[in-house]
């Protein structure tokens, strides 16, 4: 074997066209989503970011377990405390941009408020902790072992799921092991609000909402950045809980566009059925440069 010639200068991972690093961008997902969940998105995202998913949302795992056992809370301070050890110790290239759905949006503005010096930008998709959960279907469809009603919950359109999606999610639903960590996360999160730290943001940050989203209130959402400059705000029509996976082509394209500094622009008019709507303010000239 050749003693070390042949290896690369650096082994960081670089942009298309070698520019330079990809900048990292990290995916958190919510309550009942695990890193599967943006299988529509990774590799869109992976040609311009270097895509990081930590996954310790693992309820039928040993540490979720352990936890539990031990009497342990799992609330939204404990899972930020991981995501802080996760970038710490094996990323550890800040600044980092962060797209979060749902309850991992809640992770992500506590981290934010923590360490806003290694934070670049931030996507929230459909953020709980708003004060505006109309109803929690993930414990209704636990307790009764019902994907069905899960599943009807988080999406406009379950046309759009893959069939192993809806497999995976009957699978999970006749854990014992996974019911009962999603409950006992359900148990220490609910009620966990962010509405206080939305004006000690520092970072510019676009949330997108689905308009028929069930879980979550979209107007309150709105209504909470309206007049904070560093927050934008697209609602994108007959969409629900999940617009990564919902819309992932809209989706992908806002999220590139926002976290690359490029303007948002809607889309063709052929494509109405994707426009993205309901701007809730824009974020200042430079932080769009």
């Amino acid at each position: 074997m050749a003693s070390g010639r042949g290896f690369p200068r650096s082994t960081r991972v670089r942009a298309p066209g070698g520019s330079g690093p990809r900048p990292p961008l990290i995916l958190l997902n919510g309550l009942a989503e695990q890193a599967s969940s943006w299988y529509c998105n990774r590799l869109y995202w992976n040609r311009f970011f270097d895509v990081k998913v930590p996954e310790f949302l693992i309820y039928d795992g040993p540490v979720l377990q352990k936890r539990i056992a031990d009497g342990l809370p799992i609330s939204v301070d404990y899972l930020t405390d991981q995501l802080e050890t996760f970038l710490d110790s094996f990323v550890q290239t800040p600044p980092y941009h962060i797209v979060a759905s749902s309850l991992g949006c809640q992770v992500a503005l506590h981290y934010a408020v923590r360490h806003p010096d290694r934070l670049g930008r931030l996507v929230l998709l459909c953020p709980s902790g708003m004060g505006t959960e109309k109803r929690l279907p993930i414990v209704e469809g636990c307790r009764s072992s019902d994907a069905e009603s899960m599943l009807a919950a988080i999406f406009y359109n379950r046309r759009c799921l893959a069939p192993g999606v809806i497999r995976h999610y009957a699978t999970l639903t006749s854990s014992k092991a996974w019911k009962k960590g999603i409950l006992r996360t359900v148990k220490g999160t609910h009620g966990n609000r962010v509405v206080d730290k939305l004006p000690r943001i520092q970072a510019p940050t676009l949330i997108i909402c689905g308009a028929e989203d069930q879980i979550v209130e979209t107007q309150p959402i709105v209504e909470a950045v309206r007049d904070l400059p560093m927050f934008r705000t697209v609602v994108i029509p007959r969409c629900g809980h999940a617009p990564q996976i919902e819309k992932p082509r809209l989706v992908n394209k806002l999220v590139k566009r926002f976290l690359t500094g490029a303007p948002l622009q809607r889309e063709p008019a052929g494509q109405a059925e994707l426009v993205a709507s309901a701007d809730s303010g824009r974020l200042p000239a430079p932080a769009l440069a």
